[in-house]
């Protein structure tokens, strides 16, 4: 190897040392005045102090605490107890309530999960294996990736002035990975499923997007952490029936009721799931619940002001995390809250309804989006 080959990677060495220097990570680190003294007796010991700053770096805070990995497996826990906590509180029943009974079985998605993970993942003979088995673990990229680009107050994984297009393309393909968990299952009743699941897909995607559009052309931008700043006032007002077709296209896309046609417990047994068991089951079954918490990040971002609120001294960086996590739990449960009182629509009024209402109704928003720019000034 000549001397600039050498020259040349040495220096590629340096930069690579440098990023990862725990200076660099001290730059961009998330402030937590509250509890800053212990921040910075951890940050003075010599590997724990490396580990806090690497933990404590916005973009690494993003994807591991909030709003990523970490905060995503608390909200699995509580929201599928609460929903059917609530759902048996309407139906006057008292839900879950035998593991940890003082608190109203609270801890009880844990303890399903622990028993998915302990028992035997079954493949039956038909089902294409390596498919089979990888597509439920390979549907978590298009699920954690949109959490990177969803900016919680000053606290943003990765900053792009295409993230909110970016983020909406990988939610689309959480679809098509439960299509192709349905054809790897080689089922007549997963292909059921699959099929109305599909059909549900092509049905609520464009009205989304249109929402998403409108939004756009309204703010001028698809950068979300600039849609976030010029959130005076909440897209919500600004645009009520982007709003509108957003929530209802959510409740599609989630297969909440009454849009829950390709699950449909009576008729086909869980959809393009049936064939799955053991961790594998566990795996799909949150599927749904993980896509809501990203759709319900991404409607507090566009309509309810992000991070925007009351700023709180004592939490610093976290205030914004604060506001955003409330108001997107608040659409969530409102979501759940669906489950119990509506009865589930044939596939034919699910589709009459968005192919024929919502487009309308959507391609309205994007005239309002237009409309709405110029009366506010947002630019372009």
């Amino acid at each position: 190897m000549n001397v600039n080959g050498l020259s040349g990677l040495n220096e590629l060495l340096n930069e690579l040392l440098s990023l990862l220097s725990m200076q660099h990570f001290l730059q961009n680190q998330v402030s937590i005045p509250l509890i800053q003294p212990i921040i910075d007796l951890l940050l003075s010991m010599p590997f724990v102090g490396y580990l806090v700053a690497l933990i404590l770096w916005k973009p690494m805070f993003a994807l591991l605490i909030f709003p990523g990995l970490g905060t995503l497996m608390a909200v699995l826990l509580f929201i599928i107890w609460f929903e059917r906590k609530l759902t048996a509180r309407i139906q006057w029943r008292k839900g879950p309530v035998e593991i940890l009974r003082q608190a109203g079985g609270v801890i009880q998605a844990l303890a399903d999960g622990m028993r998915y993970f302990f028992q035997e993942v079954i493949v039956h003979r038909d089902a294409h294996k390596p498919y089979f088995l990888q597509f439920p673990i390979l549907i978590f990229i298009p699920v954690l990736l949109p959490l990177l680009f969803i900016p919680a107050g000053s606290i943003v994984g990765i900053e792009s002035p295409y993230s909110l297009a970016i983020a909406v393309a990988l939610i689309s393909l959480i679809p098509v990975f439960i299509v192709a968990i349905g054809w790897a299952s080689n089922s007549r009743y997963a292909y059921i499923g699959t099929i109305r699941e599909a059909f549900m897909y092509f049905a609520y995607e464009i009205p989304f997007i249109l929402a998403v559009i409108s939004m756009i052309l309204l703010y001028g931008t698809a950068d979300m952490v600039e849609i976030v700043e010029k959130q005076n006032i909440p897209g919500i007002f600004l645009n009520p029936v982007a709003a509108f077709i957003f929530f209802l296209t959510t409740v599609m896309a989630t297969s909440r009721l009454p849009f829950e046609i390709p699950e449909a417990d009576q008729e086909i047994a869980f959809g393009p799931f049936v064939e799955y068991s053991g961790i594998m089951f566990g795996l799909v079954m949150t599927i749904t619940y993980e896509k809501m918490y990203i759709l319900a990040l991404l409607m507090s971002v566009l309509f309810l002001g992000g991070g925007n609120g009351p700023d709180i001294p004592l939490l610093g960086n976290l205030s914004g995390v604060l506001w955003l996590f409330v108001k997107a739990m608040a659409i969530m449960v409102l979501l759940s809250f669906l489950r119990s009182i509506y009865a589930r629509l044939r596939l034919d009024q699910a589709l009459r309804l968005s192919w024929n209402t919502l487009m309308k109704i959507s391609l309205l928003s994007l005239a309002i989006g237009i409309v709405a720019n110029i009366a506010f000034g947002l630019g372009w």
